[in-house]
């Protein structure tokens, strides 16, 4: 358990621009920041940072919280989890009872796969250094041009010839071999023997874009055309391949300060460039280019560059799958490497300036490259000159944005002398196409989830506190008294602790020190014996007074309440927390008086509301009485003497709301 005290200071740390700019590239827009949410696909930003109040929101998808809650969400982490990964990024010590093994086997099982790759990640490294490492892994390094800083820097290592090595140790640490085996580090046969997957290669670590290693590749060093020159994880739970980049912990804060990714096919040409002084490059690691992998730049840039070797191979390869990234709005350029050269053996055979000189002048954009390939095979052939016209109008096709078409249009029409209507036409049906196609996915979506639906309603309600029920918004049990239960917390969290100074002719002032928001309405409610009816507006109401009390300011309980380990509590804390339509409000507000006025204004007007709809709640139960009481006259005339008590107070509510 993580001390109160630590916890404080990792809060006290943790600024929101800081950690949510770790993963997604933010752009100001007034007080805030904003940026494409990394929670769900979307082409227009509607994911809001406020360092003001230290929160996120998407206004897409729902997601909301602070810079621990994000973490937890965007890395799939416990609550304490989160806590230790911004003790590390913000160099905060974190004293905690000695984990056993048990304690290990018993937390989430995807951190406990994130334990087990990061143990084998260690044990790769300390068997690099061995006899049998030095000779064989550091002598291939070596070999390949890598310096002692950068194999240190990527965490490369060695897998012993020992098909048992990394099974013992681990074993002997205190790891289970379900998780071994299910990470992909070991393999198991079918009569149940283990053994390791690595054994005899060396090792590239894959990171996360947290840099938590989530992943391995092996190489072998054998020339043995029976074994395969490299083996990698399979997918795992923390481990999914299409949406993983190799070297993206490594290039991202760069990527991000050039605008642009510059992106090659294995973990060598990641390496070479990186210690040649370009570092923001990443590989897809020897797969075709998947759309989760093009969103994952996209966070960070919308400008990618795809170096391919110069050999026919290489060409072909970057004339597949660029269609997925001009479809994603992203500016793509390719570059194609002298032939006989890859990445790895170019930065190797040249200088960082020749490097940089040859990506610049040999940079091409993706269209007016394939238009040259495919017009040298056209020759004068009509059909084939056709062909390709058809053929790069429905690459054009592919481009979301309409100014860019209409440039790429103006372009070829006159590189082939064609009408740009004709180019328009066929760009129109093939975008009409896409459009029928991508609406049938989502139909077919559609239906599944409802599918799924339907079978969930057969299924056990679940519990009011769990994440899944937090999906759909808290359990309300009184709905029709919610909104102002809600509006009530909302003044008290984001207002708590500042003074209501009324007018001297208000019936609300007082001599002497003047009530905070948060004493008037505690106030006001305990006078009239009232306590809110749905139990997370009052779980979170308890808490904020258990924290008032104990003297924090109302920046700290604030923190608190984002921050708790409560999910129910972060949430609703985080809603109430977040505005709703951030510029809009926030231009209404300045054009407002000051907060002071407004509050003095609308606490007491909301407590009123409070009071009204807690009287209608009220006088439908007397009606329902009233109603049942049948031909007892005694009991009508006590339910309508009541009745009547009622609508006198409610009258003179009504009259300092201004309701008639």
């Amino acid at each position: 358990m993580i001390p109160e005290e630590t916890v404080g200071k990792i809060l006290d740390a943790a600024q929101i621009v800081d950690v949510v700019g770790d993963f997604v590239t933010l752009k100001r827009r007034g007080a805030n920041y904003v940026a494409c949410c990394p929670f769900h696909n979307e082409k227009t930003p509607s994911f809001y940072v406020s360092p003001s109040k230290g929160i996120f929101k998407c206004f897409g998808c729902g997601k909301s919280g602070t810079a621990v809650g994000f973490v937890m969400e965007h890395e799939s982490l416990t609550y304490a989890e989160a806590l230790k990964w911004l003790a590390a990024k913000y160099h905060i010590e974190v004293k905690e009872k000695e984990e056993t093994a048990e304690d290990i086997a018993r937390r989430q099982k995807g951190e406990s796969l994130m334990l087990v790759s990061d143990f084998a990640g260690k044990f790769f490294v300390s068997c690099l250094s061995s006899e049998e490492g030095m000779a064989l892994g550091n002598a291939y390094f070596k070999s390949r041009g890598l310096e002692d800083g950068t194999i240190r820097k990527f965490g490369l290592g060695w897998a012993p010839i020992d098909r048992h090595a990394l099974l013992n140790a681990a074993l002997k640490a205190g790891y289970r071999q379900e998780y071994l085996v299910e990470t992909g580090l070991c393999v198991q046969r079918d009569d149940g023997s283990v053994y390791d997957r690595f054994a005899d290669r060396v090792i590239f670590p894959i990171h996360s874009v947290s840099g938590r290693i989530i992943a391995f590749g092996g190489r072998t060093l054998r020339s043995d055309k029976t074994v395969a020159k490299y083996v990698n994880s399979p997918e795992s739970e923390i481990y999914n391949k299409s949406r993983s980049l190799y070297g993206i912990w490594f290039a991202k804060n760069e990527i991000s300060r050039r605008d642009r990714c510059i992106l090659v096919e294995g973990y060598l040409d990641v390496i070479s460039m990186h210690q040649l002084g370009i570092t923001n490059v990443v590989a897809s690691s020897g797969t075709s280019l998947t759309t989760e992998q093009v969103r994952l730049i996209k966070k960070f840039t919308d400008n990618i560059t795809i170096i391919y070797d110069g050999d026919s191979a290489g060409i072909k390869a970057a004339l597949r799958g660029i269609g997925l990234v001009l479809k994603e709005g992203m500016n793509v350029k390719v570059v194609l490497l002298p032939d006989g050269d890859d990445p790895d053996s170019y930065s190797r055979k040249h200088t960082l300036d020749e490097v940089r000189d040859y990506l610049e002048t040999h940079e091409r954009d993706f269209i007016d490259f394939k238009t040259d390939i495919l017009l040298d095979d056209a020759g004068d052939d009509p059909i084939k000159k056709a062909d390709l016209i058809n053929d790069i109008a429905d690459t054009v096709a592919l481009v979301p944005d309409a100014v860019k078409r209409a440039m790429y249009v103006e372009k070829c029409s006159e590189r082939f002398r064609i009408d740009r209507r004709i180019l328009f036409d066929r760009i129109k049906d093939t975008r009409g196409e896409m459009l029928v196609a991508e609406r049938r996915q989502e139909q077919n979506r559609r239906m599944r989830e409802e599918m799924v639906q339907t079978m969930d309603q057969g299924l056990e309600k679940r519990p009011e506190g769990s994440a899944a029920a937090h999906e759909h918004g808290p359990h309300l049990e009184n709905p029709f008294l919610a909104p102002c239960e809600k509006e009530l917390l909302g003044f008290i969290v984001e207002h708590g602790q500042s003074p209501l100074e009324f007018d001297r002719d208000s019936e609300f002032h007082v001599d002497g020190t003047p009530d905070t928001v948060a004493e008037f309405i505690d106030n006001n409610l305990a006078g009239d014996s009232v306590t809110f009816s749905n139990s997370v507006y009052r779980k979170v109401y308890d808490k904020y007074f258990e924290l008032y009390d104990a003297g924090l300011t109302q920046k700290q309980i604030s923190d608190r309440l984002l921050n708790s380990d409560d999910k129910e509590i972060a949430a609703t804390a985080s809603e109430l927390l977040v505005d709703k339509y951030v510029i809009t409000v926030e231009d209404y507000r300045n054009a407002l008086t000051s907060t002071g006025t407004q509050l003095v204004i609308f606490v007491p007007k909301s407590l009123l509301a409070y009071q009204s709809r807690r009287l209608d709640m009220m006088m439908k139960d007397l009606s329902d009485r009233l109603a049942a009481a049948g031909d007892n006259v005694e009991e009508q005339m006590a339910v309508l003497e009541q009745m009547n008590r009622l609508n006198k107070t409610r009258s003179v509510i009504n009259n300092k709301l201004g309701r008639v």
